[in-house]
């Protein structure tokens, strides 16, 4: 079997993460950085890894600490990991944990690694809040000021709107447009009428309560004991509703069109904090130390589109690329897991899958064609389970290869939309 880009073959030896739990709820007294290092801990831990056998870390965050930028290194240089593992962060908005992932994948293809642990994480509960440009620019000009006098000089020139906080905006900087307006917008396009997106935001919340209850999910978290006191211990996603139901989803009001809207909290993934980590191996070295992989990278591709266009709709552009790279079509894969960022999203990508305009546009002469819905977010998505922006994709690159093996299937295809206009797409296999 040929590897992606003709290098060495990529083994997926395990995944791990914490559970994803609401913004503003029990993890909000950690860190991007502290839930990062609590899936990599647990991933040596799990597997039993010699630290000092790993090459390379790369980690993936969208709203970095100010004051550590560069997560990576700082999950890095944790006590068990040998302070000589180079590491870097990545960012990608919604797909940084497979920019991570493939970055890892590259330099184990390359020869450049043979082991590698790649991931990401994001803390919502703790994003920066930034102060206006006048406050800032007199606090510059207190701190040059040579005097006592010059300083209160400068300090006295802030103005009441200087003291207003400005807190990041999930929007579009190109076109100003929210996360929220944009699936609006796609719903509307794309013809997808609001019943639909509540009946797949159900299906979110089931399919991961029962993988959830039957241990399929939880065999995957970390568990993490509850600063400040350690004693309370997070074993479960908080944001998965098994007792929701159409009724009560369809009773939820629009958020971003009120009157025409069909975009719900319901049917939207919730701003969540949570991490994870995945560990890669070339075949070589998996095979020299004893792993079996649960499955191997078969390829992956990127697109991007005009993020005035339809922001979220670039998976349809990157998974013909997957498969094409792969040398598969759409019929052969067992699993499809799609990152649920809006139920309006994911219809929209399942709409374009079937469209002669988009696969026109994707370089086909042939649309992808229809996704078995049996096939689709088997243990859930975000909607339900959430969604820490910088952890997303080890989340389903973790669960995919897990269900994939327990399945006995060999092939799974991965979709994560990205802010910007951006997609992903992976093709997972296993022997």
């Amino acid at each position: 079997m040929a590897s992606f880009g003709h290098g060495r073959r990529v083994a997926i030896i395990e995944g791990v993460r914490t559970p994803f739990a609401r913004a503003g709820t029990t993890l909000r007294h950690l860190s991007a950085i502290d839930l990062g290092k609590i899936a990599v801990g647990e991933l040596i831990q799990r597997t039993s890894l010699d630290p000092a056998s790993v090459d390379v870390l790369v980690f993936g965050t969208v709203i970095p600490s100010v004051l550590a930028p560069n997560i990576a290194r700082e999950v890095a240089l944790m006590p068990v990991l040998p302070k000589s593992v180079q590491a870097f962060g990545v960012s990608r908005a919604c797909a940084s944990a497979n920019q991570a992932i493939t970055d890892a994948a590259d330099q184990i293809a390359l020869g450049h690694a043979d082991v590698a642990i790649a991931g990401g994480a994001e803390s919502l509960s703790n994003v920066p809040i930034l102060h206006s440009r006048g406050f800032s620019d007199a606090l510059v000009a207190a701190s040059k000021a040579k005097t006592l006098g010059g300083r209160l000089q400068a300090l006295a020139k802030i103005r009441p709107k200087d003291l207003i906080p400005i807190t990041p905006a999930i929007a579009e900087p190109s076109t100003g447009e929210t996360m929220g307006q944009s699936a609006e917008k796609m719903a509307k396009i794309n013809g997808v009428p609001r019943a639909e997106q509540d009946a797949l935001a159900l299906a979110s919340h089931l399919n991961a309560a029962k993988g959830t209850a039957d241990g399929r999910l939880t065999a995957e978290l970390a568990p993490v004991y509850l600063p400040p006191r350690y004693e309370q211990v997070m074993t479960e996603d908080n944001g998965i509703r098994g007792d929701t139901s159409l009724e009560q989803l369809s009773a939820l009001r629009p958020v971003f069109d009120k009157r025409y809207g069909s975009v719900t909290a319901g049917n939207a993934s919730p701003l969540t904090d949570g991490g994870g980590a995945v560990l890669l191996m070339s075949e070589e070295r998996a095979k020299a130390l004893g792993y079996t992989p649960l499955a191997y990278i078969k390829s992956y591709a990127y697109a991007a589109l005009d993020p005035g266009e339809q922001l979220l709709q670039a998976p349809v552009l990157a998974a013909p690329l997957a498969l094409r790279r792969a040398g598969l079509t759409l019929k052969d894969m067992d699993l499809v897991d799609m990152h649920e960022a809006f139920a309006a999203q994911v219809l929209s990508n399942l709409r374009g899958f079937e469209s002669p305009h988009w696969a026109e546009r994707a370089g086909l002469s042939a649309p992808l064609g229809e996704v078995d819905r049996t096939k689709l977010n088997v243990l859930g998505g975000s909607i339900a389970i959430g969604h820490p922006f910088g952890a997303t994709g080890a989340r389903i690159t973790t669960t995919l290869a897990h269900e994939l093996q327990r399945r006995g299937g060999q092939f799974g295809l991965m979709t994560v939309c990205a802010a910007g206009g951006m997609g992903f797409s992976m093709v997972i296999e296993r022997e």
